[in-house]
C-alpha cells in the first residue's frame, strides 16, 4: 500500500507557497491501487480526502511520513494508524 500525504488547509492557502500558517492538519491516506497518485476516499483517520490538498511528498528512508515544516500539524490518528501497518 502506498501512502499519500494530504493537507487540510485554511481559506487563502496557496499551493505554490505551502505556507504552514494556512495548514490546519497533515493527514495520511492510502493510495488508490489503480491510480497510485490518487488517494482512497478517506484518510487513515477517517475523514474525506475530497477537500484535502495532495502534497506529492515522498519520505526518504528514515524520514518522517510528513514534511518537516508541518511536524506540529501532523494528525496523530493518522500517525497511529501508520504505526499499526
Amino acid at each position: 500500500m502506498g501512502v499519500l500525504v494530504l493537507l487540510e488547509v485554511l481559506a487563502g492557502f496557496d499551493p505554490d507557497e505551502a505556507d504552514p500558517g494556512f495548514v490546519r492538519s497533515v493527514h495520511a491516506a492510502a493510495s488508490d491501487p489503480e491510480v497510485l497518485e490518487d488517494p482512497l476516499p478517506t484518510t487513515l483517520c477517517g475523514i474525506s480526502t475530497d477537500p484535502l490538498v495532495h502534497t506529492h511528498y515522498q519520505a526518504g528512508y528514515g524520514e518522517p511520513w510528513y514534511p518537516a515544516a508541518f511536524e506540529d500539524r501532523r494528525c496523530r490518528e493518522c500517525e497511529r494508524a501508520l504505526r499499526r501497518l
